[in-house]
C-alpha cells in the first residue's frame, strides 16, 4: 500500500509540475469568468427590479458558469501542451492566445452587464468603443453583415 501511495503522490506532483507554468493564465481566466458571473447576476437582478418582476437565483446559470470555467481551463492546458510538447519549435503561444480571447469575451460580457446594471454613459461608450475597435481591427463593414473581408 505504501508503494501505491508513493506512486500516486509522485504522479500528482509530476502533473502539478507539468502545468505549473500556466497557473497565471488559469487564475486570470478564472477571475475574468468570476467577475462576469457576479456582474451578470447583479445586472439580471437590476433588470428584474426595473421590470417589476420577482428575481431569484437560478442554479442552472451557475452550473453553466462552472462548466464554462472547466472547459476554459482544459482548453488552456491542452493549448499549453501543444505549445510545449508538440509544436515547441514554432513558439505559437496558443495558451496565451486562447486565454486572451477568453478574457476578451468575458470583458465584453462584463461591459454589457455594467451598462445594464448602472445605465452609466461611460459603460455604454466603452461598449461602443470596443465594438468599433474590433470591427476596425477585423475590417468588418456594416454592408458585410458581420462577415470578414
Amino acid at each position: 500500500m505504501e508503494a501505491l501511495s508513493k506512486f500516486v503522490s509522485g504522479l500528482v506532483a509530476g502533473i502539478a509540475a507539468l502545468f505549473a507554468p500556466i497557473q497565471p493564465l488559469v487564475v486570470t481566466t478564472m477571475l475574468f469568468i468570476a467577475v462576469d458571473f457576479l456582474s451578470g447576476i447583479l445586472a439580471d437582478r437590476a433588470a428584474a427590479r426595473r421590470e417589476g418582476r420577482h428575481w431569484y437565483f437560478e442554479s442552472c446559470k451557475a452550473w453553466r458558469t462552472v462548466m464554462k470555467a472547466g472547459l476554459a481551463i482544459t482548453t488552456i492546458a491542452m493549448a499549453w501542451m501543444l505549445d510545449r510538447c508538440v509544436l515547441d519549435f514554432m513558439q505559437l503561444n496558443l495558451a496565451k492566445l486562447f486565454t486572451g480571447f477568453t478574457c476578451g469575451v468575458e470583458l465584453w460580457s462584463f461591459l454589457e452587464n455594467a451598462a445594464q446594471l448602472s445605465e452609466a454613459p461611460l459603460f455604454r461608450w466603452l461598449r461602443r468603443y470596443a465594438k468599433r475597435r474590433v470591427e476596425k481591427h477585423l475590417q468588418i463593414r456594416d454592408d458585410d453583415h458581420g462577415t470578414r473581408n
